[in-house]
């Protein structure tokens, strides 16, 4: 066994101080691609503003980190993309989608970001229709137990679905079907970004 002299020890040391601080780096570098990605949602959702926060920062950022700012960017915009809840969301979704071109900047993403906007709209209709579908369904059970409860009170009763247990776990059994069906949407267009992004 070789006996280490103490330069030896000593640049072995140097090394991983070196190789520290650059990891220390990266890892801030995309902490700051993760908060610009945040300042850039929030700037187009909220604030309802054109952004260029994105490729400014990019711009400015050393060469050597880019990379790492990159996938902070893009965690933190593949991460909000959900199934929206309203109308609304569709606007999160833009500006996702514009946010990935900033860092991915690929045609293919692109198209495949506009059937996936047209599918998840679809979603959003159709969840409508479902909810309208539920209630009409569940109307005579709903009925049925205002009826009951009327009688045994004396009195005349109305019970407000979204206060029903049952009613509740109907719902929301229909409802995960729905969105299980165009989870799959999210998953695709997810992995097309992945794919989009390690391709740069």
């Amino acid at each position: 066994m070789k006996i280490k002299t103490a330069w030896e020890i000593a640049l072995e040391r140097t090394e991983s101080i070196k190789s520290d601080k650059t990891s220390i780096e990266q890892f801030e570098t995309r902490q700051r691609g993760k908060k610009i990605a945040n300042e850039f949602l929030d700037c187009v959702v909220e604030k309802n503003e054109k952004s260029k926060i994105i490729e400014e920062a990019l711009k400015k950022t050393p060469k050597e980190q880019r990379q790492s700012f990159r996938e902070g960017v893009f965690e933190t915009l593949v991460s909000r993309l959900n199934l929206p809840v309203s109308k609304g969301d569709m606007k999160t979704l833009d500006a996702v989608g514009n946010g990935l071109q900033e860092v991915v900047n690929d045609a293919r993403l692109n198209n495949a970001f506009r059937q996936f906007k047209d599918a998840i709209s679809h979603y959003l209709n159709d969840a409508d229709q479902y909810e309208q579908a539920i209630k009409q369904q569940y109307a005579p059970r709903l009925r049925q137990k205002e009826a009951e409860l009327s009688k045994r009170m004396g009195q005349q009763v109305r019970i407000d679905p979204s206060q029903d247990p049952e009613f509740a776990a109907f719902y929301k059994q229909n409802m995960d079907a729905l969105k299980r069906k165009y989870q799959s949407f999210i998953d695709k267009i997810r992995q097309d970004a992945e794919t989009a992004f390690n391709k740069r």
